[in-house]
């Protein structure tokens, strides 16, 4: 019989940034490969971007419409793919860019949620100021896959998504009954310089397609590009290269949250 799996020791570990290469282009592949790393304790970080695309929690399957929704969609060009966690829907495409953490949890279900989202958004927040655009986290009604842990821009009810975050835990078998173990995956999407009208539209006309009833704003959501350009900065040719580079910047320099 196979030997369950020890207990990681996580303190401290750092994130290894895994190469987009060696992940499946499928979210829901690439979701399950990471999550295999954090089982096997490790700390592991991806980012990428996926071409013009949704995103939709399986629980999307309760409606009649989805499969043919999904088809319609894809011969337009635009996958729609299934994930693991849970929320809403959420475009992709060029212009955005995620971050997928994967990590070891010795602790009961659910018990740090809010310590995943709050490391997650810590380190959204401190790429972007280096970058001069400051961010606090908060719920922002009208946006795609709303959240009380959504990465804003702006001031009080005037403030716009500009990143959103979901988290996913599996429990782990391994040999201590009283250490539950779970393997936690804490993924963000940000917005970076992608057209919020096309990401509204597209989005808007899949939730029409299956008639969930859900109809996003424009104007809840914001760019970086966009907040850049508010506050009077001056726009890098190559932005999304830098906020690449400051992501991972601060991931290499981030470990696990403290259990």
């Amino acid at each position: 019989m196979a030997s369950l799996p020890t207990r990681p020791h996580i303190d401290s570990m750092p994130f290894q940034l895994i190469d987009p290469v060696s992940l499946s282009g499928d979210p829901l592949d690439a979701e399950e490969a990471l999550l295999a790393r954090a089982a096997a304790g490790d700390a592991v970080a991806h980012v990428w971007e996926a071409p013009a695309s949704l995103v939709v929690p399986r629980s999307y399957q309760r409606y009649a419409a989805l499969a043919d929704a999904r088809e319609a969609f894809a011969r337009r060009g635009c996958p729609v793919w299934l994930r693991l966690s849970g929320g809403g829907l959420v475009p992709q495409g060029p212009g955005v860019l995620n971050l997928s953490l994967a990590y070891p949890v010795h602790a009961p279900m659910g018990a740090l949620s809010e310590t995943v989202y709050v490391h997650l958004c810590r380190i959204l927040a401190d790429a972007l100021n280096s970058l001069g655009v400051l961010t606090h986290w908060q719920a922002v009604e009208g946006s795609f896959c709303d959240g009380r842990f959504n990465l804003a821009w702006g001031p009080g009810d005037d403030a716009r998504k500009i990143a959103g975050t979901a988290q996913y835990w599996r429990r782990v078998p391994h040999g201590d009954a009283d250490q539950p173990l779970y393997a936690v995956l804490a993924h963000a999407v940000l917005l970076v310089d992608a057209d919020p009208i096309e990401l509204n539209e597209r989005a808007n006309a899949f939730e029409a397609m299956i008639e969930s009833g859900r109809r996003y704003e424009e104007m809840r959501i914001v760019t970086v590009a966009q907040a850049l350009a508010y506050e009077c900065f001056s726009m890098p040719a190559d932005l999304r290269e830098r906020v690449r580079t400051a992501l991972i910047d601060r991931v290499k320099d981030a470990s696990p949250p403290e259990q």
